[in-house]
């Protein structure tokens, strides 16, 4: 790889100084006291205030997390306002069920309550539920690829309630195990959200159609959408989806030859070692492992969320109650469950997440100053951590975040309307990488309706999509009907009465992702799938937003449009400054309306196209 040039080296020390002499990561001062543990090898029905059993048995650690919470609860009922600690063995500690922090356990007089790792081990929380039984499959299954013959085994799937467990990720030592797909194809002309015209023979009416998933890029290459199918018309050639796509289910609009569909979870595309099948009907599981021998430690995830901090959310008034003074520090968090749209979903910009929803696996919904440090989220399905609705000065920080299926950290506040409670957060020195795992639009941070925050210092790569997204909503969804996408997050009740066709003066109160600092962060190969993508994306948002002194090199997959930095439609009034962008291919900067980009350094792009430019105007 060519070096960069010595003036460039010059430009990036002192533009980046401050990005490397804070250090990401750093550990935290220990805790100077205890007063509840927790250990796997413990007992809800002892005090919680020894690190280890004792020689008779009879004390010691907790065994859940759960307990511990319930103990701070006590305790911060009956004493006097004072920090508290909670220090968690090394083990690894299954949930059945999600734990919920509430307002009565919040810290009282400014003083955090602290869930914290014992020193110098590592606690993991994981809702994985092991599969075990495992057996080499007698015969050969209809449909099963001949390279597949002898090497699939199938063990009996987990039940819920007496019925098959519907899980759509399995897992591991390794991580995620990639869910049998189909070869690509490209749909045939005419279709839409709900139908899909699929050429002769790719879908069939199989036996088990509601296991049956269609994975789509719909019309664009920014959206990757995963559907259940309702229906198949073998000889009509049309499917149905039990689940609108977010838009037309055609080819691509700007990359035409390149296939868009896939079909998953089906017998006949259980084609290489580590691909899975879960058929319900059957209530089986089939795996072709990756190692040799019977499959060991393979896991199905039960929860889609592990912790959830959770106020008095009063959803359509305008005060919310918050948990306050939480602080989880050193904490590991694996094997969460993606998460599937359903028909009320709201969707944010181009669906890339959802509003208000269960997907990630650490979730603050109604939060004020809590912390989430040094904590590793890692091999699960949906998100890592989300800031919803009220979400203020929270710190995210030193976390490490890797191989998720979504979004690595997303601040949701409220939707365009008068109720701004999402702002004043910090995401510091998190490192970010490999996001997008199950769906490969997913960034590693988005921020949305969500202002004066600061997003600094982080090191994001290796995205499928868009590494930083900074959006809100487009004047023209105001006029839309009830559709997923933004419309559905608007709060009509505070916009108020009128028409519904508004202009994007009349829209900007209501947009509350402003004055936002992205500064000093990293990023690189970003935009390694999809297309029409950016390392830093602005739509939509209010004004103020800094995007400044980042470090944005080595976007170079072939992939069509891409800039390291862009403002689209519809954004006004940001100030893009002192970045350095080296070896991107397409742009550099792209920018539309009123928004300003000074003093940048942009270096060596990779010019795929002749028109494209340095910094383009549109």
């Amino acid at each position: 790889m060519k070096q960069i040039p010595p003036t460039l080296s010059v430009s990036l020390f002192l533009l980046l100084g401050p990005f490397f002499s804070e250090c990401r990561g750093a550990p935290s001062d220990s805790p100077r006291k205890v007063d509840f543990y927790v250990s796997a090898d413990g007992s809800d029905d002892w005090s919680g205030s020894l690190p280890e059993s004792n020689a008779q048995g009879t004390d010691g650690p907790f065994a859940t997390l759960a307990r511990a919470r319930d103990a701070v609860r006590q305790l911060t009922r009956n004493s006097a306002d004072a920090e508290v600690v909670v220090l968690v063995r090394k083990g690894f500690y299954r949930l059945s069920e999600t734990v919920v922090f509430g307002p009565g356990d919040s810290g009282k007089g400014g003083f955090a309550v602290i869930y914290a790792a014992y020193p110098h081990e590592s606690p993991v929380f994981s809702s994985g539920r092991e599969i075990k039984g495992w057996k080499r499959v007698p015969t050969t299954p209809p449909g099963l690829p001949k390279e597949a013959r002898g090497k699939v085994w199938v063990a009996e799937a987990p039940e819920i309630g007496g019925a098959a467990w519907r899980f759509c990720t399995l897992y591991d030592a390794k991580g995620m195990l990639p869910r049998a797909r189909s070869v690509g194809f490209i749909p045939r002309k005419d279709g839409g959200r709900n139908t899909l015209h699929f050429p002769q023979g790719r879908l069939r009416n199989w036996p088990n159609l509601e296991d049956v998933e269609i994975v789509v890029r719909p019309l664009h290459a920014w959206i990757v959408n995963i559907l259940p199918l309702a229906s198949v018309d073998e000889k009509a050639q049309i499917a149905r989806t039990a689940i609108p796509a977010t838009y037309a289910m055609n080819r691509l609009r700007f990359l035409r030859e390149t296939p868009s569909c896939w079909v998953e979870n089906v017998l006949e595309a259980l084609d290489a070692p580590g691909e899975w099948v879960l058929n319900t009907q059957e209530g089986k599981v089939y795996l072709w492992p990756r190692g040799e021998g019977a499959p060991e430690g393979v896991m199905a995830p039960r929860l889609r969320e592990l912790i959830r901090v959770e106020g008095g959310i009063d959803k359509k008034g305008p005060k919310d109650i918050p948990v306050r003074n939480l602080r989880f520090r050193g904490l590991a968090f694996m094997h969460g469950e993606c998460y599937r749209l359903t028909e009320d979903d709201a969707g944010l910009q181009h669906d890339w997440d959802m509003y208000d929803r269960d997907n990630a696996l650490f979730r603050l919904r109604g939060a004020e100053n809590c912390v989430i440090e040094d904590c590793h989220f890692a091999h699960s399905g949906g998100g890592a951590i989300r800031v919803d609705l009220h979400g203020q000065e929270n710190r995210i920080s030193g976390n490490h975040i890797e191989y998720i299926g979504a979004t690595g950290i997303l601040l949701c506040g409220y939707g365009p309307g008068t109720k701004d409670v999402n702002r004043r957060n910090v995401i510091t020195n998190n490192h970010i990488h490999h996001t997008g795992r199950v769906y490969s639009h997913s960034p590693g941070i988005f921020i949305w309706q969500s202002g004066e925050n600061r997003v600094a210092n982080n090191l994001i790569h290796h995205t499928p999509y868009t590494a930083l997204i900074v959006s809100g909503c487009m004047a023209r969804f105001f006029a839309r009907a009830d559709t997923r996408e933004l419309a559905r997050t608007i709060r009509w009740h505070e916009v108020g009465a009128g028409p519904r066709r508004k202009t994007p003066q009349q829209v900007r109160p209501f947009l509350h992702t402003h004055d936002n600092l992205i500064e000093y962060n990293e990023i690189h190969h970003a935009m390694e799938q999809l297309g029409d993508g950016n390392g830093i994306y602005v739509r939509g948002a209010g004004a103020g937003n800094v995007i400044r002194r980042n470090y944005i090199h080595h976007l170079v997959a072939p992939t069509r449009m891409q800039s390291a930095i862009r403002t689209d439609g519809g954004q006004r009034d940001t100030l893009i400054a002192e970045n350095v962008i080296y070896k991107c291919a397409s742009q550099g900067i792209k920018l539309k309306l009123n928004n300003r980009a000074e003093n940048n350094i942009i270096a060596d792009l990779i010019l795929k196209q002749a028109s494209y430019r340095a910094c383009a105007g549109g």
